[in-house]
């Protein structure tokens, strides 16, 4: 992975311009809020909704969350949200229905030319690229690697069903979104999403058990439509302290086994060599991430 990706295990759906969901953002203890202005808001709100965006996103960050904006396109409206959006409170955009590696790379001039007028450093704005058609899944690999300001990718289950033609089942689903976590992980960014649709929330132990399925896929965060999924996405997208407990024993195990010279070696029984040290480390590593991320929640709290 890259390295200082942020850690967005659950990023909270906002309509930027409804001030009760709003008002309330910073409370819901999401990694990320996800201000929206694509489908959430009505074409004769969108002009409006825009001026609303950076007094929307200092607010919405008050419980330390990160804040991304969710763009329209064609480009007409996208070139009109980025110059709404990009600013000190804004850490990134997710941008809509890309279509290939050449339309980051536009979209990556047109932000570092604001970035760099309104005083914020090269790469301050973080893009999320969104793959909804059947013709960018073909070329996610590449959409993955276009630019350095690319932070995750997903696939938006809904829309690409529909574009597709088939419905967003969690089979329907599923080869579609495992190419898009090779192709992000190929990358170096994060694979975010479920590897069902997030729109059914209804029975929460079963969403439960789809959020630790997806885990286990290779997905790092996803999206929320409902505040009482944050707390779910947050738990089953962070390692257990049994998984921390037993990475750490990898780790001290290795170091011992080294130390005699050997690069394996067992616990409880199972053999335990590079791939898995990798792997503990890895998990480690994350886990002191998201351990600095809910400080910085309770420190803005």
């Amino acid at each position: 992975m890259k390295p200082g990706l942020p850690v967005w295990r659950s990023l909270l759906y906002v309509p930027v311009n409804v001030e009760k969901y709003v008002e309330k953002a910073h409370t819901r203890g999401a990694d990320c809020i996800l201000l929206d202005l694509e489908d959430s808001v009505p074409a004769a709100e969108k002009d409006r909704a825009r001026t609303l965006v950076a007094r929307a996103a200092a607010r919405v960050r008050r419980g330390g969350a990160d804040v991304v904006v969710r763009i329209n396109r064609p480009d007409s409206m996208t070139l009109r949200d980025l110059e709404a959006c990009i600013g000190p409170e804004v850490n990134g955009v997710a941008v809509t229905k890309v279509d290939d590696a050449a339309h980051l790379r536009r979209l990556d001039e047109h932000v570092a030319k604001l970035e760099a007028k309104r005083g914020l450093a090269h790469g301050h704005t973080r893009f999320i690229a969104m793959v909804e058609t059947p013709a960018a899944f073909f070329k996610m690999p590449e959409i993955a690697t276009a630019v350095e300001r690319t932070a995750a990718m997903d696939i938006g289950g809904e829309d690409f069903a529909l574009e597709t033609g088939m419905e967003p089942t969690e089979d329907t689903l599923l080869m579609p979104k495992q190419q898009m976590i090779f192709a992000a992980r190929s990358g170096g960014i994060m694979p975010l999403g479920y590897i069902a649709s997030v729109a059914s929330y209804g029975d929460w132990e079963a969403f439960r058990r789809m959020v630790r399925r997806s885990r286990q896929f290779g997905f790092l965060g996803a999206s929320c439509i409902h505040p009482g999924q944050v707390t779910i996405v947050n738990e089953e997208y962070s390692s257990s302290l049994e998984e921390v407990a037993h990475a750490k024993r990898v780790i001290e195990g290795n170091a011992k086994a080294a130390a005699e010279g050997r690069a394996s070696f067992a616990i409880d029984g199972k053999m335990i060599d590079v791939p898995v040290v990798t792997r503990a480390e890895r998990l480690l590593e994350r886990h002191a991430g998201i351990q600095a991320r809910e400080a910085a929640k309770r420190a803005a709290s």
